[in-house]
């Protein structure tokens, strides 16, 4: 009996051992700092009472540089699994009280060993991060760690979500396992992400700049589009993921979850008849017209802050999640350019690799014109927008509500890239051009020949107006399925997603295409 207590105190010696990481002082250290530790994280994601700890007691085997002496229970990262609302997910958390959260062959196995059994039972996986790098005294062993982590993100992709919180620091080649992930979220003011840091940007370029500066959320929020979506506390990252997961299936092979909702299906919306401004170059909000149709106005916006001038986000109809992207008219007249078409592109394929059904508002006036765009490759940018609609075969609802131009109409989920419904507001203008740049091309001679050229254009341009800005020219050849109006909108995209529950469409076998990256 004695031999027995002896060992459970034993287990009891070394789980208190492994649950203050680095040590009390290291925690307490955080604690003033107003940091979070690994597992304060994890209880705060997870349902009250769900985590499981996995390898609670592996530690290194690096014996160079007297690492022997720094060897800590858990080596750094908590891994398990547990639930959120009830659903099943895995999780790792790094320790930034165990050398820093540097990462050891042992700290990428733990890691590997929770995204393997993601994959194996199909449920999302989700990473958070705060470590200093690869843990220099291992050398190739920790490159080794990083390269056998950066394959289970490949390998788990479309396969199950991933999702990456950055909570401190994410530098080298720690920051490709997030930008793998589907998902990315920052905290403002306390994480950070760059491949080299300032000191080295101020030796090679000559540059100086901060740590915020160089790569903050706000940064990456803004800027590069790296991240989707910059916190304002470690709390509201943590919400965001949870919300975000919400709308997900746990895997490929599942569909997202319905929900009930107290919205009635056949809410009509007065409001959106009035909408659309008289002029057709003055813009609106095209968020007023998703919170407007959405099950109890609730929209997750993703990359709110970057690319403006097109919306993505997560909400629902009818109970059903949907994956949202629309054309916002208040920044740049809801133009795509090279970032709102990578913007867009990475969200359709998102959706459509996890069973969400897509729903688009369309007011497009074309493509960024411009030197800037060309160079900087808008053509081939603009092709991932189109190459993504085009694969995607989930249900595909399209709503025009004023402009839909050119190349950027076939672009937005026309009927051509096997649209199933779509839709067309009374104000909707479908044609190649606008009527001003149409008429200064078909009719240039006649304003020379003419008495009065400006008055002769602007005959023309409204004969051009009558005969192709609405929606019927398409109507009549099928590339619209309805013209509605525009209070009818929520009632008509439930109903088309009810008619759209069973669809099956598949792509021609092949290993995978090559989108134009």
């Amino acid at each position: 009996m004695s031999e027995q207590k002896t060992k459970l105190e034993q287990l009891e010696e070394m789980r208190g051992q492994a649950l203050i990481g680095g040590g009390e002082a290291r925690n307490q250290k955080r604690k003033e700092k107003g940091l979070k530790t690994a597992r304060e994280r994890i209880n705060l994601f997870l349902d009250r009472g769900s985590f499981e700890e996995l390898d609670m007691f592996k530690t290194h085997r690096c014996h160079d540089f007297d690492m022997e002496k720094e060897e800590i229970l858990g080596d750094g990262v908590v891994t398990g699994y547990g639930t959120v609302n009830g659903r099943l997910v895995y999780v790792f958390a790094q320790d930034f009280t165990v050398l820093g959260g540097s990462l050891s062959k042992t700290m990428a196995e733990k890691i590997c060993k929770v995204m393997e059994m993601a994959m194996k039972n199909g449920a999302p996986v989700i990473g958070l991060n705060d470590s200093g790098g690869a843990r220099i005294q291992e050398g190739i062993e920790a490159l080794a760690g990083y390269s056998d982590i950066f394959f289970k993100n490949v390998m788990a992709s479309g396969v199950v979500p991933q999702i990456s919180g950055i909570f401190g620091p994410c530098a080298g080649g720690a920051v490709y396992s997030p930008a793998l992930t589907d998902f990315t979220i920052m905290v403002k003011d306390q994480s950070y992400m760059f491949l080299t840091g300032p000191k080295v940007v101020k030796a090679v370029t000559h540059e100086d700049v901060t740590t915020e500066q160089l790569g903050g959320a706000s940064v990456h929020a803004t800027k590069s589009g790296v991240i989707h979506y910059a916190a304002d506390t470690e709390e509201d990252a943590i919400d965001y993921i949870r919300q975000l997961l919400s709308f997900f299936p746990q895997n490929n092979m599942e569909k997202p979850p319905v929900v009930e909702t107290d919205d009635p299906v056949d809410r009509l919306v007065k409001e959106l008849n009035e909408i659309i401004p008289e002029n057709p170059n003055q813009g609106y909000d095209m968020k007023d017209v998703v919170l407007q149709t959405v099950d109890d106005g609730y929209f997750v916006e993703v990359q709110e802050n970057f690319a403006r001038n097109l919306m993505i986000g997560f909400a629902r109809y009818g109970g059903r999640p949907v994956g949202i992207v629309a054309n916002q008219p208040r920044f740049l007249a809801g133009v795509l350019d090279s970032d709102s078409s990578v913007k867009g592109a990475r969200f359709v394929r998102f959706c459509d690799c996890f069973n969400i059904p897509l729903v688009t508002f369309e007011d497009v006036p074309g493509f960024l014109p411009g030197t800037h765009q060309e160079y900087n490759g808008v053509i081939r940018h603009g092709a991932k927008m189109l190459f993504a609609y085009a694969e995607a075969t989930v249900p595909k609802i399209t709503v025009i509500t004023r402009k839909a131009y050119g190349g950027a109409y076939c672009v937005m989920s026309s009927k051509h890239l096997r649209g199933d419904i779509n839709l067309s507001w009374p104000t909707g203008e479908i044609a190649v051009m606008g009527a001003k740049g149409a008429v200064e091309v078909l009719h240039a001679r006649g304003a020379k020949k003419a008495a009065d050229p400006k008055a002769y254009l602007k005959e023309k341009e409204q004969e051009y107006s009558d005969l192709f800005a609405n929606p019927y020219v398409a109507a009549k050849k099928g590339y619209i399925d309805e013209v509605i109006e525009p209070a009818e909108t929520r009632v008509k995209i439930i109903k088309a997603l009810d008619m759209l529950k069973n669809k099956v469409d598949t792509n021609p076998r092949k290993k995978h295409g090559n989108i134009p990256l």
